[in-house]
């Protein structure tokens, strides 16, 4: 039996999930390429796999697949301004976006929280999307700030609950 379901009332509802921000980038024929994704997640410990979900609209992901690897950077609290350069349909997206080179070529954003270098393992249809699942080759906590995360439509950042004893 199938079930209709409207598509803004289900991006509706699932906008009270928050996720956290990520910049997937590559270097591609010299150059650096990058998104932005809300849907990176581990997939496993052994071995190291993880995954996001591209929407198969991007006119990034294509030329980040030929690419054969990418790196995730978890984008700081106070990178709003790199989220919005990354997300943009600038030609040249990194223009404002201060970055450095990992040892696997892969452009690394300053700033960021944490970067994953990544082989492209694999890559799965799933409806409008794309699940593409990266080998773990290189990782690092870079800065010590809170990562941005995304919620019923707005950016933020998280906010400990400390409990009194």
């Amino acid at each position: 039996m199938s079930v209709s379901i409207d598509s803004a009332e289900f991006r509706r509802i699932l906008g009270h999930y928050p996720t956290g921000v990520c910049a997937v980038t590559a270097n591609v024929d010299g150059a650096p390429v990058g998104m932005v994704v809300g849907s990176f997640t581990s997939v496993s410990l052994d071995p190291p796999l993880v995954a996001f979900f591209p929407d198969r609209k991007s006119t990034t992901w294509p030329k980040i697949e030929t690419a054969g690897r990418f790196c995730v950077n978890v984008l700081s609290h106070n990178q709003r301004a790199v989220c919005q350069a990354l997300s943009s349909k600038a030609e040249n997206k990194f223009e404002s976006v201060a970055h450095r080179t990992s040892d696997l070529g892969q452009p690394i954003i300053e700033e960021s929280v944490a970067w994953i270098d990544c082989d492209l393992e694999a890559v799965h249809e799933a409806g409008d999307h794309f699940i593409v699942i990266g080998r773990v080759r290189s990782l690092d906590v870079a800065h010590s700030g809170d990562p941005l995360l995304f919620l019923k439509g707005g950016y933020g950042q998280f906010a400990a609950i400390v409990e009194s004893e």
